[in-house]
């Protein structure tokens, strides 16, 4: 674990009794003695609190970064009220997925959180495809998602300003004397809030929010379950530079405006292959959710067949869902069988579980939209 990278909060993990393991280059919580499931209970009933400062936070500037970044993911930023954040995807030349990320209009320049593992490749990437005109500034910064049904309760004591964001809104706030941005998201399925936060001010703030009733430590065990049963994608396993972004059913992530017929269609890497795909719909696979039987979870990797013995498929992620009562799991299956309801059979230590295609996501969410 030594030569692994440390958040601002690595002490304070030690301090609360965290299991840490290796996750994308940093040592991380797995889980505090409250333990997985209850932590998974906890944060769907009241507030947890989750340390995400691996994530890369970057900030982009230059001339009219928006109109730039499209030229990299299909989504609509020029349509991107400033305060306002939207999910995006960089797509490769073939279509695939590089990286999901999140991109805020900041005003004169954007906001991105990328996913840890890519940030070294995201941050290249940027630079080789926008050009020297444009500056990424990559930022040293914690960042605390704060997640439940009783988040917006723990925030209108500390910062009540904030409670006035809905979904995917942005701003920049005093909160316990110190200056954050804090989005209103989440990836747990419930309302939530997503505060960056000065590195050297992380653990202050992380301790403060710690002191509310209602808030609990969470480690990655449960963010895992939580954002399964979500129905959220984790990019390494449900995304990947293999799927494109027809395939893994986040045809909503590619804006009107950058569709055939739309005012900025295309210019995206990939654009042929997957608005081709959006248009014809001639994509030979799909990324669905599936219930299980009984109580054995179908981890990632089990393969999937139909009802005749036949290979359709594989699990890219999988456990058992607390908040559903059942085995949830996520995962590509030939087109012929990805309607709901369709009955497949996930191959688990040599025995074929059935498994039903079920509607994405496993919860209602519960996010903020005013």
């Amino acid at each position: 674990m030594s030569e692994l990278k440390q958040t601002p909060l690595h002490s304070l993990h030690h301090e609360l009794g965290a299991k840490m393991v290796p996750f994308a280059g940093y040592a991380m919580p797995v889980q505090y003695p409250l333990g997985v499931k209850k932590e998974h209970e906890h944060t769907r009933a009241a507030c947890g609190l989750f340390d995400v400062s691996h994530m890369g936070q970057l900030l982009l500037r230059g001339p009219r970064p928006a109109e730039a970044l499209e030229t990299l993911v299909p989504a609509d930023l020029l349509g991107l009220a400033e305060g306002m954040q939207r999910y995006a995807l960089f797509t490769s030349e073939e279509g695939g997925i590089l990286d999901d990320l999140m991109v805020v209009n900041a005003g004169d320049h954007l906001y991105l959180v990328v996913n840890a593992a890519c940030r070294a490749q995201d941050g290249a990437h940027l630079r080789r495809g926008l050009g020297e005109g444009h500056r990424i500034e990559e930022l040293d910064r914690g960042l605390l998602a704060l997640q439940g049904p009783r988040t917006a309760e723990v925030m209108a004591r500390l910062c009540p300003e904030a409670c006035e964001l809905v979904f995917m809104q942005h701003g920049k706030f005093t909160l316990d004397g110190i200056e954050v941005w804090i989005s209103r998201s989440g990836y747990t399925g419930e309302d939530g809030f997503e505060i960056s936060v000065p590195a050297e001010r992380s653990e202050a703030l992380a301790r403060r929010l710690l002191e509310e009733p209602e808030v609990a430590a969470i480690g990655l065990g449960a963010r895992d379950s939580l954002r399964l049963e979500a129905g959220l994608c984790l990019y390494g396993h449900d995304i990947d530079t293999t799927t494109t972004p027809v395939e893994a059913s986040l045809i909503w992530a590619i804006g009107k405006s950058r569709r055939r017929g739309g005012e900025r269609a295309g210019g995206f890497p990939g654009a042929d292959l997957v608005l081709h795909q959006v248009e014809k719909k001639d994509h030979r696979r799909k990324r669905v959710g599936l219930l299980g039987e009984g109580r054995a979870p179908v981890r990632e990797g089990a393969e999937l067949f139909d009802a005749d013995g036949n290979p359709i498929g594989r699990v890219t992620s999988g456990g058992f869902g607390p908040t559903v009562g059942q085995p949830v799991a996520m995962g590509y299956v030939a087109i012929e069988q990805a309607e709901i309801g369709t009955r497949v059979f996930a191959e688990v230590r040599g025995k074929r579980l059935p498994m039903t295609v079920g509607k994405l996501p496993f919860v209602t969410p519960g996010y903020h939209r005013g």
